[in-house]
């Protein structure tokens, strides 16, 4: 027996000029692509096509800023490895990072494209307002991700492009099509977040140890406060998008598991002096951020509402960098005059 699947949304006719007079006072909206009034028929939905490309698009395509927030926690994860700064090796590990992540968002609104036009918060996006054709988002996303991975495996190490290589596709294959089936996209998407550091400390070792896995587990643990919270004042558009979220389907989980993860970066930050990585003023010093960012957490807990979501959320993007900042002055230096990196690095 064939069911039929009723559409989650449907075009309408309209007529043009009430909606050409909403667009063209919608600061929001690119001038040069507001409906044309056509002659012919005045329910056809025509754009008009900008006859130029411009560079922001695929600043815009790549999410830049994301990619230079990821960038940094690479370079955290290089400075916090035992070894012998190299500049050159720090600029291509980043630089390298920073296409595979572009590749990974262009590819993501590449296959979110029908789902963008119905949020608010994305329907201005480059393939929704159609001012980039879906090849060409494609081909900048495919492009990228392939000489990311290539300038890692040729001017850092074969390790580091394949955890380049690995985030790419755990989030376009994995994280972006299990949005619309399983709240466990989240947890999927937090691997996403903790594989930068690792790349970092890979380009400086050549290998993973224990204190990699240790920031790996700190931004693992970050990403459930911070996007829960941000998450939870999203959720009209994650419903209408059809996006299984876990601020839409269970409410009362999404803060539990924001608090949870809050407390598990105490236990977190201890292990950072277990293995080495830090001296012990790192977990006084710790302790207070984390007990900051995990108070709001229990706030949002206690009481899940809009002011709780936001204080909590910038209580995240207040928490990571100065974390990162402490762990960078606790450092332990280590002198290994034997390890072949370190060897490599001053025959270099």
């Amino acid at each position: 027996m064939l069911t039929l699947v009723r559409p989650t949304c449907r075009f309408v006719a309209v007529k043009w000029q009430p909606i050409r007079s909403v667009f063209l006072h919608d600061k929001r909206v690119d001038s040069r692509l507001v409906p044309v009034i056509s002659s012919s028929s005045d329910t056809e939905l025509r754009w008009k096509n900008s006859p130029s490309f411009h560079p922001s698009y695929y600043k815009d395509l790549t999410k830049a800023k994301l990619s230079a927030f990821v960038g940094l926690t690479t370079m955290a994860g290089y400075a916090m490895a035992p070894g012998i700064l190299s500049v050159s090796t720090l600029l291509w590990t980043t630089f390298g990072t920073g296409l595979c992540i572009a590749s990974a968002n262009a590819i993501n609104q590449w296959i979110e494209a029908p789902y963008d036009a119905q949020m608010s918060r994305t329907r201005n996006r480059v393939l929704v307002r159609q001012a980039m054709s879906p090849s060409h988002a494609f081909m900048a996303g495919t492009t990228s991700g392939i000489l990311g991975v290539t300038v890692l495996a040729t001017l850092v190490n074969p390790i580091t492009a394949v955890l380049g290589a690995t985030n790419i596709l755990i989030y376009t294959c994995i994280y972006t099509p299990m949005k619309r089936t399983s709240i466990a996209n989240t947890w999927a998407g937090s691997i996403v977040g903790a594989i930068p550091p690792l790349m970092g400390w890979a380009a400086s070792t050549g290998g993973i140890e224990s204190g990699a896995l240790v920031l790996a587990a700190l931004m693992y643990a970050w990403q459930f406060p911070h996007f829960n919270s941000l998450s939870w004042n999203l959720r009209p558009d994650y419903s209408k998008a059809g996006y299984r979220m876990m601020c839409v389907t269970d409410p009362g989980l999404n803060a539990r598991v924001s608090l949870r993860y809050s407390i598990m970066l105490f236990p977190i930050a201890y292990s950072a002096y277990y293995v080495g990585l830090v001296s012990w003023w790192f977990i006084l010093d710790s302790s207070l951020v984390n007990g900051y960012m995990a108070w709001y957490a229990y706030q949002f807990w206690k009481d899940p509402n809009n002011k709780n979501a936001r204080a909590l959320f910038f209580s995240s993007l207040v928490h990571l960098p100065v974390f990162l900042a402490l762990l960078m002055v606790h450092k332990q230096f280590y002198e290994d005059e034997t390890s072949p990196v370190l060897e490599e690095s001053v025959a270099v």
